[in-house]
């Protein structure tokens, strides 16, 4: 087994050939072998378009086979992929393509178009998913095969930009090594095996999402894919297609846990769930346990790592609200917030900084947010708080951007919410901070509330003041239909400050 992304599907089609490895949620089902000929064809088309070594492309659509042939042909050539998920804008693929230095774009025509006129200024190849011409995207499986390029594992894959949630995108470098190893690591972690069957709709240029995917090819699971989530239709596909596997983040499972086709589903094939890019309150990962009647893992990881990095295993004694251990490999320190080149007191919250070989070289063409992001022997800063037990288990107490000073003191959103959700009116909560001329700054919770339950701001407060010192009880309660999330289903904070939902009575 080669570090190497670009063999994946050449040692998956040796190992599993016409095993199922791809079932999208229409029906249509592809085995190993034939992507692996599809894979080699699309690289052969995109060779003779002029794509070479080192040459990247911005990968810009939704998820289904097409994602998946395209992802692993630029690897095959030596190139590298720059994700861009379906649903950013015109332009803020256009800064992507632009930052990058892209050869190409492969897009959903209309989106092509979009993209070009945003990007004028830039002589990218347009490669539309759509229509039989030359120029398209199918037009490059006739072309004959091309077998993987010669790479060295450290060499460039992907260049995964940042959601951008304070300034511009920034785009991190990962290796194929950096790749590989997170895939392998969270397969091995996770227990995840040959013939089993996996459901997600985590966007596939998302790290997990991506990871996902390789878990799959490295190890002949067999991936259920949904291109845009709807609880309801996951319900239903867990029990339809025996799904082992549900991989999702937060706000899934919230809205899993609302829908009225819960309480009918067939959920007897689930062995385990995981969830992460976000903390998760106890009270909802217990309920999630209890309803499915399987193990939820938590997991931590970011763009910066390639992936998954800390995690639990299904073997491992539960420890809900922690992220679980670092990877093998993987060094972690929890770093003083005041002091960082010294070790935060046993026991004391600080920054979480990690060092091993999932860690980004560093950000594209960003020599200054390259030296923001990792010190001199080589430790990454992940802008997460964190806590570490006398078993060495992980707890994020929050980012580090979101924390609320409230008349001097330090308050976590996160530590809010875990509180918040433990109501059961509440379906769905976020905290956030609103100015404040005495205090500085108040904490304000955002609730959704379950469908059919009623509640009032005198009840949740009442709720808070039970369970949290008094400067932490958030001062201010909206109750709203939805919360603003990111294009990978992540509770956007920085929205309900900026610009906070519609309250409703």
């Amino acid at each position: 087994m080669r570090e190497l992304i670009s063999h994946l599907p050449v040692q998956a089609a040796a190992r599993f050939g016409g095993t199922p490895a791809l079932t999208l949620a229409g029906g249509l089902t592809l085995d190993f072998a034939t992507i692996e000929e599809r894979v080699a064809r699309c690289a052969g088309g995109l060779a003779a378009r002029g794509l070479g070594r080192g040459e990247r492309v911005v990968l810009h659509l939704p998820n289904g086979w097409e994602w998946i042939v395209a992802y692993y042909a630029i690897a095959r050539l030596g190139a590298v992929v720059v994700p861009a998920n379906i649903l950013l804008s015109p332009s803020e693929v256009a800064f992507l393509a632009t930052d990058a230095q892209a050869f190409a774009v492969i897009a959903p025509a209309e989106r092509l178009a979009a993209v070009r006129a945003a990007a004028a200024d830039l002589p990218f190849l347009s490669i539309p998913l759509e229509g039989p011409g030359e120029d398209g995207f199918r037009a490059l499986l006739s072309a004959p095969p091309l077998p993987p390029v010669e790479l060295a594992p450290d060499d460039l894959f992907t260049i995964g930009y940042t959601s951008g949630t304070t300034g511009r995108p920034k785009g991190a470098m990962l290796s194929h090594r950096n790749i590989f190893a997170s895939t392998a690591m969270t397969a091995t972690i996770h227990v995840r095996r040959r013939g089993e069957s996996v459901l997600t709709a985590l966007p596939f240029p998302h790290v997990y999402g991506n990871i996902v995917l390789n878990a799959a090819f490295l190890v002949g699971m067999r991936l259920v894919v949904m291109e845009r989530f709807d609880p309801g239709a996951a319900l239903r596909l867990i029990g339809a297609e025996r799904i082992t596997l549900f991989e999702g983040v937060p706000t899934m499972y919230y809205q899993m846990l609302a829908d009225p086709g819960l309480a009918a589903a067939d959920l007897s094939s689930l062995e385990r769930c995981t969830v992460g890019g976000q903390t998760m309150p106890t009270a909802s990962i217990e309920e999630v346990e209890s309803r499915f009647g399987c193990p939820l893992l938590e997991l931590w990881g970011m763009t910066e790592v390639a992936g998954p990095a800390i995690s639990h295993s299904p073997y491992w004694p539960a420890h809900h609200g922690s992220i679980g251990l670092p990877f093998p490999g993987m060094e972690v320190r929890i770093a003083d917030l005041e002091q960082p080149d010294r070790e935060a007191a046993a026991g004391t919250a600080g920054e979480l900084r990690v060092r091993g070989p999932l860690v980004t070289r560093g950000y594209w063409r960003n020599p200054a947010a390259t030296a923001d992001l990792l010190d001199a022997d080589g430790w990454l800063a992940t802008g997460d708080v964190a806590v570490r037990d006398a078993g060495g288990y992980l707890r994020i107490v929050d980012r580090r951007k979101d924390m609320i000073i409230t008349a001097g003191y330090n308050v976590y959103p996160a530590e809010l919410e875990q509180v918040l959700a433990r109501h059961p009116a509440i379906a769905m909560v976020a905290v956030a901070s609103v100015p404040d001329a005495q205090k500085g700054e108040l904490a304000k919770a955002y609730i959704v509330l379950r469908p059919g339950a009623q509640a009032d701001a005198a009840a949740i407060e009442a709720h808070c003041r039970f369970y949290l010192a008094a400067y932490k009880v958030p001062r201010l309660y909206a109750f709203v239909t939805d919360l603003p999330k990111t294009s990978t289903g992540k509770i956007l904070r920085r929205a309900l400050r900026e610009a906070p939902p519609t309250t409703h009575a």
